[in-house]
């Protein structure tokens, strides 16, 4: 159990500490569509400078060329499609290699042995739609001039990171294996496809992605997928906002067959074939109005040829300064929206961020995010059918202030996207790992948000929107339209007790506040000193009897005394008090600085005890003995402690037992030292700041007063 509780400790610490820092860079300004956070720390131009000193060319150390980088399973050591399998320079497969060739075209990428995230990238390339590039960064010299490094921009969980490579790539019998272009002396797709490979952790990690993360991760917005079988009653309202807002909007029509990709249809749309959204509007038509879609084929010529085609002859009954330029044979057509449910399959929106949009004329919508953790039995509730964990999962207030403008489908209300992605589940797939089910649920919310809401609430309460499902993809995300006001979204997984790192992120039409809803860090610590003439003559009696010939009470001593009277209980578990938790009972009591418990000392102590065993008593709920993580957090705020998740996931982690129960000695021991801590930084903040500063010295102080409390002049 010690065993597991380290290894949990120190994975927790290690997590904060990344979090901690990664809040410090973002503070600075890293991280952003501007200025990208080196992947791995490690920097291009630096790099690029090295090897060019050298005249060597750059070899990945943290993405080698070995078997590792290409996957575990279908692609690992073992499977026969990287049996044979070679590292080559693109210097070495052809004698002129080039980055690009004429700019990003339809045959740069043909499709390899993995998913279809990348499709997603030359979309957004050919209809000029990728803010700022930020998902390429390339010199455009020669690979052979190019010291044998290159770096792409992507999107990852709330930051932009810049990812360095190098240019060897897996080859089998002299071909590319995966992701390569038509042209044999191109090689950007196949480069851009392996540093995706490098942030996901392996090649084999990218398949089965879908579009939707594609379009997130070489964008940073926010993607929203509608079936068209069943879009929503406002789908035009949506697109047409959507476009306001400066979205990038992707359709397509599903195939049934590998024959059918690419076919095109009697009306000239082709199949699984990714189509731009560009345009919405309404037109006077034979008295009435006529919804419309403007759609463009981001290669080429093939046109839709129904109702309100270039040369159509709708186009005759409306006014001309209704009618917009629709004859060029450029890929771009209008159709009736009803036209477009019918033909089309899907459509996804990605609403983009503010820094990536340059347009003065975009409505861009406001955009908060947040991290946040789920740990099993502190902030792992699992979803709304687990009643009594539900509200110990990590909770967000969203405050709705202003309605939507011109709202068009005559609802009034704050429109607004929750998007709730799991982290870096994918690079856990080698080690068996996969996504988890997640999803949220929002409730009206009235009433402090500095405290995090307990069972009560959530057994009283209904929700009152959620998540379109709970599913085991990436992120979930899903649109709404609510009155204004404050709501509570609470992000989980479907079971309870999932380990997991999530990012919620809520866009919205007018400016909204988004914060973690989160208990206070501090303390009520009551007065429970008994002087030596307080105590009753019969507890003096019991005291001489153990003090001994000294009249103390050494931790060795209040030790045996301690299990001695435990072991006499039948109602509470416990394995017994160890010399470390008794050590911290002295050292909490102890005024007189010699490391033992006088007389009224031990009377306090003992008085602690007592309460502390009432609490316990009192959220032992089913009578078991032990109490359970959630009864845990009741029982220390009852104390007197509010703590927030972060530090409640590290008393989890440091006194739990592996089935999330603690017996009384681990829970006193918890309270025991949680009281210590909150005594000796109020003795060091002693103007109620709630902040401390500390040079190096002062922490070496604070420790040693922390673990021994011995100094004579400090009295608490």
């Amino acid at each position: 159990q010690k065993k597991n509780n380290i290894t949990s400790i120190f994975c927790f610490r290690s997590s904060f500490a990344s979090t901690l820092a990664k809040k410090r860079a973002q503070a600075a300004g890293f991280g952003t569509n501007a200025n990208a956070t080196k992947y791995l720390n490690q920097d291009f131009e630096a790099l690029r400078s090295q090897c060019l000193s050298r005249g060597s060319l750059f070899s990945d150390p943290s993405f080698p060329a070995a078997p590792e980088s290409l996957g575990f399973k279908e692609l690992g050591p073992s499977s026969s499609k990287t049996r044979g399998l070679a590292w080559k320079r693109p210097g070495e497969l052809c004698s002129k290699p080039q980055f690009i060739v004429g700019g990003a075209t339809r045959t740069d990428i043909c499709q390899g042995a993995l998913g279809k995230k990348l499709r997603t990238f030359i979309h957004l390339q050919e209809t000029n739609r990728l803010p700022n590039a930020q998902c390429v960064i390339y010199d455009p010299a020669t690979l052979l001039l190019n010291a044998g490094i290159f770096h792409f921009q992507f999107w990852q969980f709330g930051e932009w990171v810049d990812v360095v490579i190098d240019d060897r790539l897996p080859v089998k019998d002299g071909e590319l294996v995966f992701v390569h272009s038509a042209e044999g002396n191109e090689f950007w797709s196949a480069l851009l496809e392996k540093a995706y490979a490098k942030v996901n952790g392996c090649y084999e990690a990218l398949s089965g992605g879908s579009t939707s993360e594609g379009f997130e991760d070489f964008t940073g917005g926010i993607a929203e997928s509608y079936e068209l079988s069943k879009p929503p009653s406002n789908m035009f309202q949506i697109i047409q906002k959507a476009l306001e807002a400066g979205a990038l909007l992707g359709c397509s029509i599903d195939i049934t067959s590998a024959a059918d990709s690419e076919a095109v249809t009697r009306q000239k749309l082709v199949k699984g074939h990714a189509y731009s959204l560009t345009g919405a509007t309404e037109v006077n038509y034979r008295g009435r109005k006529e919804k419309l879609v403007r759609m463009r084929n981001p290669w080429g010529q093939v046109e839709w040829t129904g109702a309100w085609s270039d040369s159509s002859s709708e186009w005759n009954s409306i006014s001309a300064s209704e009618r917009p330029n629709a004859s060029a044979e450029d890929g771009e057509f209008w159709m009736s929206f009803s036209d477009f449910l019918s033909h089309y399959s899907r459509i996804e929106i990605c609403t983009l961020t503010p820094d990536a949009i340059t347009s003065d004329s975009i409505k861009y919508w406001a955009v908060s995010n947040h991290d946040g953790t789920w740990r099993r039995g502190s902030t792992a509730g699992g979803c709304r059918n687990n009643p009594y964990t539900f509200w110990m999962n990590p909770q967000y207030v969203i405050k709705l202030n202003e309605e939507d403008d011109d709202p068009g489908d005559n609802e009034v209300g704050c429109s607004f996207v929750v998007g709730l992605i799991q982290k870096n589940r994918r690079r856990l797939r080698k080690d068996g790992e996969d996504m988890h089910t997640i999803g949220f649920a929002i409730y009206e919310f009235h009433g402090q948000r500095n405290v995090h809401l307990d069972k009560n609430f959530f057994l009283t309460h209904a929700q009152k929107a959620r998540s379109e499902t709970f599913i085991n993809l990436r992120e979930v995300c899903t649109r709404f339209k609510l009155p204004p006001g404050e709501y509570l979204v609470v992000p989980s997984t479907f079971e309870a007790n999932k380990d997991g790192d999530f990012c919620l992120r809520v866009f919205s039409e007018k400016q909204t506040e988004t914060l973690p809803c989160d208990d206070p860090v501090d303390a009520e610590l009551p007065d429970e000193i008994v002087s030596d003439d307080a105590v009753d003559s019969g507890f003096r009696g019991m005291f001489v009897k153990l003090a001994g010939a000294d009249m103390e009470i050494s931790a060795t001593e209040l030790t045996t005394i301690l299990n001695k009277i435990i072991a006499k209980r039948t109602d509470i578990k416990t394995d017994g008090f160890s010399l470390d938790t008794c050590r911290i009972m002295v050292n909490l009591m102890d005024d007189s600085g010699n490391g033992k418990l006088g007389l009224g000392e031990f009377a306090t102590l003992w008085k602690k005890i007592q309460r502390y065993l009432g609490i316990y008593k009192k959220n032992d709920m089913d009578n078991s003995g032990t109490i359970s993580t959630p009864e845990m957090r009741m029982a220390l705020k009852e104390a007197g402690f509010t703590l927030n998740n972060t530090i409640f996931q590290l008393l989890v982690a440091r006194y739990a037992e592996t089935d999330m129960t603690l017996d009384f000695d681990n829970y006193v021991a918890c309270l025991m030292r949680l009281e210590m801590m909150f005594r000796v930084f109020k003795k060091l903040d002693p103007h109620q700041s709630g902040f401390i500063e500390l040079d190096f010295q002062q922490v070496c102080h604070a420790i040693t007063l922390y673990e021994n409390k011995i100094i004579n002049n400090l009295h608490f």
